[in-house]
């Protein structure tokens, strides 16, 4: 199916990415918003709005997919065996596009969607336990192409309004162009409704990560990720509680994925896979210590964080396994950067750089499924380790640890981890973090990381409060 893509270039110093998200999302269906704070270079400095969706395909447990094209009822057929990689590539490959403004364009000429975790036994022969108490039953894969995609060059002030036509459906560009330009931004109130419960008790945490500390004593793993939920009823809008994450935990991946019925909220500070100009990019972070807010004590913890023999070692092994997980699918994979202190607003990470040649015409969702889950959201060995992760944590995973981003129809992607995020689903937001155990683990200090990396996204919700 051709797709021609028509770009209109305005001046963008007038407006806000957030701004714009909440007129257009009350006109038009189906909208998304991601960002990014890593404003300091041109090329991580864009913000879109993606309104509309005009075609999509979904998997859903039991291994069903969903196809829908443009102007065309959907339709539903079993995976039957097929890989998941292939079968997502090839509605990939069904569309051709044109353009007049080709780098403006790709932006739009894309799928937009996510993973979750659960999704890996999609990607390889793993099985994991059916939960049927599972309240955050989400589909295990969604990707959708927008008719509409607005990208804001932070770096130059410039908005591209971007329009994909395909014969059957109806343009409303002018109308969208008009709600850009309006002044009006309606906003609603945010309430927390209830306390918040955990799906297990503090006491409950520390003996599965007791359990995992073994676990690496026998040999079955090195490492393992061990996870703890959380999960909080409330009425009102959950825009604010985006707005509130943006500005409490500023990050390089910020998104609200609105699906109607769920929503995806999150603030993440690690790519799950960026390909660009034939290389694959993978960001270990691994090493976290909590950040005070005092410029001395943090320099202190950053220094004391390079010395730790559990966080480096931890460190280190999740390296090579990014290292080994690039080596499937890319050439001349090498470490570019190492060991690199981060600061974040609530903690301290370390990461590193792992870069591979990709060859031309390699497709984007097998580099995504080799690096799927990130070892820094499973573990070392990954395959033991998820296996463990599903006997001893009580719940699935769902989202959380899965992959959310953008694959160009140009072979590009670009995907953040789910971590930092909530799920919003009847009313309810959940979160979830982890933390990772290795044989010199102590569970006190585990159970301290988890709260640690959940300390923006709860105070997020208190301030979302207050928004109006």
């Amino acid at each position: 199916m051709l797709i021609k893509t028509g770009v209109k270039k305005m001046l963008a110093d007038l407006y806000t990415p957030v701004g714009i998200y909440l007129r257009l999302r009350d006109r038009f269906r189906d909208t998304i918003l991601l960002e990014s704070t890593d404003h300091h270079v041109a090329e991580n400095s864009y913000s879109f709005i993606c309104i509309n969706a005009i075609a999509g395909m979904e998997v859903r447990d039991g291994g069903v997919a969903e196809y829908k094209m443009p102007g065309q009822e959907p339709q539903k057929t079993a995976l039957a065996g097929q890989r998941i990689e292939d079968v997502l590539n090839g509605f990939l490959q069904g569309f051709e596009t044109e353009s007049t403004d080709p780098r403006a364009a790709a932006f739009a000429q894309g799928l937009y969607g996510y993973c979750t975790f659960d999704a890996v036994q999609l990607f390889e022969t793993v099985s994991f336990k059916k939960d049927a108490a599972n309240t955050t039953n989400i589909p295990l894969a969604r990707y959708r192409l927008y008719q509409y995609v607005i990208a804001i060059n932070h770096f130059k002030d410039e908005l591209w309004l971007c329009e994909n036509s395909v014969d059957g459906v109806d343009s409303e560009l002018q109308l969208v162009e008009s709600i850009i330009r309006s002044k009006d931004v309606p906003a609603y109130p945010f309430k927390l409704v209830s306390e918040e419960t955990s799906n297990m008790s503090d006491a409950a945490y520390m003996e599965m990560v007791k359990k995992g500390i073994q676990s690496c004593h026998r040999g079955d793993v090195f490492q393992i990720v061990l996870s703890r939920r959380y999960q909080q009823s409330f009425i009102g809008d959950e825009i604010n509680v985006y707005r509130a994450l943006r500005n409490i935990n500023p990050s390089p991946y910020l998104f609200f994925f609105d699906y109607g019925d769920y929503k995806l909220i999150g603030s993440s500070p690690e790519s799950q896979i960026i390909i660009r100009n034939g290389e694959a990019v993978v960001h270990p972070i691994a090493g976290t210590f909590r950040r005070t807010g005092d410029d001395a004590v943090d320099a202190a913890a950053a220094e004391a964080l390079l010395k730790d023999p559990k966080e480096n070692a931890e460190h280190v092994m999740l390296v090579d396994l990014a290292r080994n997980d690039l080596s499937t699918v890319c050439t001349g994979v090498h470490v570019a950067h190492y060991r690199q202190v981060h600061y974040y607003s609530h903690v301290i990470h370390l990461v590193s750089e792992v870069v591979g040649k990709v060859a031309d015409g390699t497709n984007p969702f097998a580099v995504l499924a080799k690096t799927f889950p990130a070892g820094t959201l499973s573990g070392a060995p990954k395959y033991k380790a998820m296996q463990l992760i599903d006997s001893y944590e009580p719940t699935s995973r769902s989202y959380y640890g899965g992959a959310i981003g953008f694959v160009g129809f140009n072979g590009s992607c670009n995907h953040a981890i789910m971590i930092r995020t909530f799920l919003s689903k009847n009313n309810t937001l959940y979160c979830q973090a982890g933390a990772g155990v290795v044989a010199a683990s102590r569970p006190e200090s585990e159970l301290q990381e988890v709260e640690n990396k959940l300390n923006a996204l709860k105070q997020a919700l208190k301030l979302a409060e207050t928004i109006s």
